[in-house]
């Protein structure tokens, strides 16, 4: 795990306009650059403190250095916060972090699956090295199909006992009920891109083995109420579309010899407007708690056809400008 630093500083001369320019309503600039750059931010007045390692604290204090020098000019918006996020070589960063950090190879029956790029390889390393991990990023970036990959090698290297695949059914909302089937075959849609993952690296035949014994389990987030999760891999996909109360519920499932991953795309949420994504509300909680770690993935990191990354750029740029209007 990289250690963690603080850096402490003012920003000056003190100005309460320039600083407010800088935050942004209700802190909602710091947020974009904890959540882009995987530090903590905390600040009393002009004095600021960034908490991460040591290359991304040093780049955030850079960020909210070069962001105050351009507040004394103009109102900044989501859109310029990420232009400068760009120029703080973050992703140089990230590369030189991934060099030092040692590659994870993972071996399943499709063969060798490793990351590609600095981010998937610090997620890997960080699935190997802590017991509850996170995720967080646009889609095809991997995160999921990754975390799938950990948890077959580790099955079938006998570090676990057997491998949950979990995901929350909210799409559907209350009307399940109105569609045919069993409840089995109604939330079936909601968990085959898990299923798909599975094929893949393992085949059909033996999937569909593991899950007749038991060894694969893949449920709807309901189904962990009330149990406890020992020797277990446990992986909670599109977790943004989790409750608060539903992510503490699943949290405190994990047992002993158990890993967890959760991934989601706090983008993308589905729930009721004025109920809180349970992704959300966890990074902010449980940032710097021991034995978890934070990966966060951008557009950069889309491996997928190429236009994917366009598209999600383009829906953060319309995204950051109506939020500014």
């Amino acid at each position: 795990m990289s250690q963690l630093i603080q850096r402490d500083f003012s920003l000056e001369p003190e100005d309460n306009i320039r600083l407010a320019n800088v935050c942004g309503p209700l802190d909602e600039h710091i947020r974009q650059i904890e959540l882009r750059l995987g530090v903590e931010i905390d600040h009393r007045g002009s004095t600021f403190r960034v908490i991460g390692d040591e290359l991304t604290a040093r780049a955030g204090e850079k960020v909210l250095r070069a962001l105050y020098a351009a507040a004394e000019h103009e109102t900044l918006n989501g859109q310029i916060i990420n232009l400068h996020l760009a120029e703080s070589g973050i992703d140089a960063l990230a590369d030189q972090a991934a060099e030092s950090t040692q590659e994870v190879v993972i071996k399943v029956k499709r063969g060798v699956i490793k990351g590609r790029g600095p981010n998937q390889a610090r997620y890997l390393h960080a699935i190997t090295s802590h017991d509850i991990n996170f995720g967080v990023g646009p889609a095809g970036t991997g995160k999921t199909y990754l975390a799938v990959a950990s948890a077959i090698e580790a099955l079938e290297n006998n570090r676990v006992q057997r491998v949950l695949l979990v995901r929350p059914a909210v799409e559907a909302g209350e009307k399940l009920g109105f569609l045919p089937g069993d409840l089995s075959q109604k939330i079936d849609p909601y968990l085959r891109p898990l299923y798909d993952a599975l094929y893949e690296m393992v085949g059909f035949e033996k999937v569909a083995k593991l899950i007749e014994r038991n060894v694969i389990e893949i449920a709807p987030l309901a189904y962990m109420r009330g149990r406890t999760l020992n020797d277990s891999y446990v992986i909670l996909d599109e977790a943004q579309n989790t409750t608060v109360e539903q992510m503490k519920m699943f949290l405190t499932r994990i047992g002993f010899g158990s890993v967890a991953v959760i991934t989601g795309d706090v983008s993308q949420v589905d729930l009721p407007r004025h109920i809180r994504s349970g992704l959300r509300h966890a990074v902010e909680v449980l940032r710097g708690v021991d034995g978890i770690s934070f990966t966060f993935f951008t557009s950069r990191d889309v491996v997928r056809h190429p236009i994917v990354a366009r598209i999600v750029r383009a829906y953060e740029a319309f995204e950051q400008k109506d939020e500014a209007r």
